[in-house]
C-alpha cells in the first residue's frame, strides 16, 4: 500500500505547480535515500524550513543502480513510503532519469535544495529555478553520517553501536 503523498510527476504538478501554490513557497530536493539516517532527516527538516511545502524526488531502483552499482538495498516504493511518512515531507516523486532535471523543470520550485557535498555549478536544475525567479540553497552535510559508511560497516561486520558506546552499568547497591 502506497502512502497518499507518494505522487506521480503529473499529480505533483497538479498539487504544487506554480499556478496551484496560492502564495505557498515550494521547496524541492532529491536523492537516492537508500538507507535513511539522521543526516538525511536533519537536511530534510532544514529544507522544509525554507518554504511551506517540501517535495522530495527520489531516484528509481534502475536509476540508483546506474549511479551506484549494487544498490539500492531498499526498493523504491519502500524508500518513498518511508520519506512520505516524515512530518517534514509533503510529497515524494519517484523518477527514472539519472538526474531530477525533468521534475525540476516541470515543478519550478521556489527553492531548490542540495547537500553541501554538491558543488554549486553541479546542482541539476539550478539554471531553470533561477531563470524562473527561484533560488538554490546548499545545506551543509551533517558530519558523521554517510550511507556508504553505514554499508561499509555492515559488510565488514563492524561492532554494533551498542557495543561501541556501551558504558558499564553502575554497581548494584549492597544490603548491609
Amino acid at each position: 500500500m502506497s502512502h497518499p503523498t507518494v505522487l506521480t510527476l503529473d499529480e505533483a504538478i497538479l498539487r504544487f505547480g506554480r499556478e496551484k501554490r496560492n502564495g505557498r513557497r515550494v521547496v524541492f530536493t532529491n536523492g537516492c535515500f537508500d538507507v535513511l539516517h539522521p543526516g538525511h532527516i536533519k537536511t530534510l527538516e532544514q529544507a522544509r524550513d525554507l518554504g511551506d511545502a517540501l517535495i522530495v524526488g527520489i531516484n528509481s531502483d534502475s536509476s540508483v543502480g546506474n549511479l551506484k552499482p549494487g544498490r539500492p538495498l531498499i526498493p523504491q516504493n519502500e524508500r518513498a513510503e518511508i520519506l512520505a511518512a516524515l512530518e517534514c515531507v509533503d510529497a515524494v516523486v519517484i523518477y527514472n532519469e539519472l538526474t531530477p532535471r525533468e521534475i525540476v523543470s516541470a515543478l519550478l520550485p521556489d527553492v531548490l535544495v542540495k547537500g553541501g557535498d554538491w558543488a554549486d555549478n553541479k546542482i541539476i536544475g539550478r539554471e531553470e529555478v533561477e531563470a524562473a525567479g527561484g533560488r538554490v540553497v546548499s545545506i551543509p552535510v551533517v558530519p558523521g553520517y554517510s550511507t556508504t559508511e553505514i554499508l561499509r560497516k555492515i559488510r565488514e561486520g563492524a561492532p554494533s553501536a551498542a557495543t561501541e558506546t556501551a558504558t558499564p552499568a553502575p554497581p548494584s547497591p549492597t544490603k548491609s
